[in-house]
């Protein structure tokens, strides 16, 4: 077999094909009307999902805490869906998957998605909400504890089990709580800390970027391990101590990743790796636009939103994935990617691909898709997929969960 007909059988094997119409003058003359119809497909779509959720939760292992598989990340879909819903009884469900999670804390893990610190910093939130303000502080505390368990050297600094992870985590906090709950001097020693991990690593690989990181001796680029979702969260930072960096140490790091992308638009998931395979938030181009955005955000270089104009490209040819609708490596995740854009350039095309995603998502189950290892959970599952529903009903104010804060 030739290796055109090998890559195109493995990308058959990866995504379906896209049949959607392209973008065009005349869907832009009745994009009005398609925008008044969308939000009630969209609920309609969220109202079929949720009892089917709750169904499937019963079956699922009630002793994940996390917010990547477990109960946290029910918790954190709930408390989402009272900020788009308010009238509905969703920030007592949240508190309610939450409540059994903040009782089984190990004291092991110290990040967002896959330790204590998701937990913690949702539980500081939702207290907060429910006027339990000393419960809501004592989670605070917790939280600002496992510090110095994510300064040890030897850790990791990427998001899911990394220091990266953890400062995400008090972000999110912040984010939500009154201004001076969280201990800004935590967040700049953590701050620091991912520079100076990221800088000795550099030195030692003899790395032409001045930032270079690794999980278990593989050096990602990704957003979920590796280099381009440490530095999109290190550039929404705006403490003092990152703009002593920013010039000098991130945005060399950035314009480094931006070198490695493939002729399709599409990122290799580690240094080294050659193959222009894998298409999702955790390793490829949907994870990496969110780098280039901020980065066109911060420094206003148009070579950035340009790079990433060229992710959307190749994400709308090839995102929808055989491996299913999830955020981390599913459809719903890929579609963050056109939402990105819109919220960066208005630009009705990417708002038009968002809504085709979505629709894509609301026949969940219907196109043969893998199932996932956890098939309700947020970042595997159909809750993570809800939650990307429910935040298209305000595009201009969405966010990817545990990405931005």
């Amino acid at each position: 077999m030739s290796k055109r007909k090998h890559h195109e059988t493995v990308m058959e094997s990866r995504e379906f094909q896209n049949n959607y119409d392209a973008f065009s003058d005349d869907i832009s003359g009745r994009w009005t009307q398609v925008l008044e119809e969308f939000p009630g497909k969209l609920k309609s779509g969220i109202s079929a999902l949720l009892p089917r959720l709750a169904e499937g939760l019963k079956q699922e292992d009630d002793h994940d805490d996390s917010v990547y598989t477990g109960n946290t990340g029910i918790s954190l879909l709930h408390l989402h869906l009272h900020n788009v819903f308010p009238q509905g009884d969703d920030l007592r469900t949240s508190y309610q998957y939450l409540e059994r999670s903040l009782q089984r804390l190990k004291g092991r893990r110290f990040t967002f998605l896959c330790g204590d610190a998701g937990p913690l910093a949702l539980g500081s939130i939702l207290l907060n909400k429910l006027g339990r303000e000393a419960e809501s502080k004592a989670c605070l505390d917790k939280l600002h504890q496992l510090h110095e368990a994510c300064l040890d050297p030897g850790l990791p600094d990427e998001l899911l089990y990394g220091r990266g992870g953890y400062l995400y985590a008090l972000l999110f906090a912040q984010s939500h709580l009154p201004d001076a709950s969280i201990d800004v001097r935590i967040m700049e020693d953590v701050y620091r800390c991912i520079i100076k991990s990221g800088e000795a690593f550099s030195k030692r690989e003899r790395s032409k970027s001045p930032l270079m990181y690794a999980w278990h001796d593989k050096k990602y680029i990704g957003a979920a391990h590796g280099l381009s979702g440490i530095l999109c969260l290190l550039m929404q930072v705006t403490l003092p101590v990152a703009q002593e960096y920013l010039h000098s140490h991130v945005k060399p790091s950035v314009d480094y990743v931006l070198e490695l992308a493939f002729p399709t638009g599409n990122y290799p998931s580690s240094l080294g790796n050659n193959s222009d395979r894998l298409l999702h938030w955790c390793h490829g181009a949907p994870g990496v636009i969110h780098m280039l955005l901020q980065a066109h955000k911060v420094f206003g270089d148009e070579k950035y939103l340009e790079a990433a104009k060229r992710c959307g490209d190749v994400i709308w040819e090839r995102g929808l994935l055989r491996k299913g609708y999830g955020l981390c490596h599913g459809t719903a995740g890929n579609a963050y990617a056109f939402v990105a854009l819109y919220q960066n350039t208005k630009d009705n095309k990417y708002m038009y691909q968002a809504q085709k995603f979505a629709e894509w998502c609301l026949d969940y189950g219907k196109h043969g898709c893998r199932a996932p290892d956890h098939p309700y959970s947020l970042f595997e599952g159909m809750a993570g997929t809800i939650y990307f529903l429910a935040d298209l009903l305000n595009p201009d104010a969405a966010k990817f969960p545990a990405f931005y804060f």
